[in-house]
């Protein structure tokens, strides 16, 4: 299959453009960017080839199956769309929207005309998610009861994309980075968004754009499940992973599950005891799963499921909108 990449305005992109450049399963016909500083780094840096002159061009070539888009946040829905519209498959780095508009736009465009949508929702590739969905599902510590996890990233402020900080491009910081938690717990759980009691945020650490709201908290009901998520740019710059980058708690009745990004172990406390479960890395394998899908070759990643997570991720960012 054919792809081609719209918008380097988030570094994400580039792990995307470089699992395709490495697959067997996709040829890369080509590249565009609109932003003529991030072209001529792109290329300079990296190599990259960029030979379409504007989207519409890339959009109106026939040859392609796939766009990938990279764009700041706010500017993926209505290229989604477009794309859709043009009849491609869509992958896009996370968010994939930044509206609820956009989002039943991208959904009904998808069903009615047979494309598919994936996000690089990489948490779901983390060495232990697997054999955690594996443990809840067996009952190793009984009921989900609470669910707690942190996302923080550094500020980077002065290194982090300018646009971050420009009004109406980013979105949100809930929308921008909860998606992946929100996404998770549902692929574990099985269970969706059925009340926000809470969402805030609000500006701390970036105090040289005030306008910013860097950091975000919310508590929401997924079913009969609590769960409390903080996934601010809060955390000190450091050039190790630090400990809240994918923390991630799970509370049963009869125990409890917590595992985090920065490693491939899993902490099982059950029956008076701490078992300490290894994983193996498993990669991230969304391009090939959304191949899959496509292809209908198996099972793959889900539109369905894809869109449904970036929904009730974008509800959590309008209510915290509100404060």
């Amino acid at each position: 299959m054919n792809i081609a990449f719209a918008g380097f305005r988030h570094g994400h992109i580039l792990g995307l453009y470089f699992t395709a450049t490495d697959s067997d399963k996709v040829i890369i016909k080509g590249c565009f960017e609109e932003n003529d500083e991030e072209r001529e780094k792109m290329a300079n840096t990296y190599k990259i080839d960029f030979n379409y002159y504007t989207y519409e061009e890339m959009l109106s070539d026939d040859s392609i199956d796939i766009i990938a888009i990279g764009d700041y946040f706010a500017k993926r829905g209505k290229m989604a769309i477009e794309a859709l519209k043009a009849g491609k498959h869509v992958i896009c780095d996370k968010p994939i929207c930044t509206s609820l508009d956009e989002l039943s736009e991208i959904e009904k465009l998808s069903a009615e005309k047979n494309l598919k949508v994936a996000c690089m929702l990489d948490l779901r590739y983390m060495a232990q998610t697997e054999k955690v969905k594996e443990l809840i599902s067996q009952g190793e510590i009984g009921e989900i009861v609470n669910i707690s996890f942190t996302g923080q990233h550094c500020l980077d402020y002065g290194n982090r994309a300018a646009w971050y900080f420009e009004d109406g491009k980013h979105g949100g910081t809930i929308n921008d980075i909860a998606i992946h938690g929100i996404d998770l717990v549902r692929y574990i759980t099985g269970k969706n968004l059925t009340k926000i009691n809470c969402a805030k945020a609000w500006n701390a650490f970036a105090t040289e754009e005030p306008d910013f709201k860097d950091c975000g908290q919310f508590m929401v009901e997924m079913e009969d499940m609590s769960v409390m998520a903080d996934v601010s740019y809060a955390a000190p710059k450091c050039n190790k992973t630090l400990p809240t980058y994918w923390d991630l708690y799970f509370w049963g009745k009869n125990g409890m599950i917590n595992f985090k990004r920065a490693e491939k172990v899993i902490h099982l406390y059950n029956n008076g005891e701490e078992k300490i479960i290894e994983c193996e890395d498993r990669g991230s394998k969304y391009l090939h799963d959304f191949i899959v899908e496509i292809k209908g070759e198996g099972i793959g990643t889900n539109t369905k499921e894809t869109l449904e997570s970036q929904r009730q991720v974008l509800m959590i960012q309008q209510e915290a909108d509100k404060c």
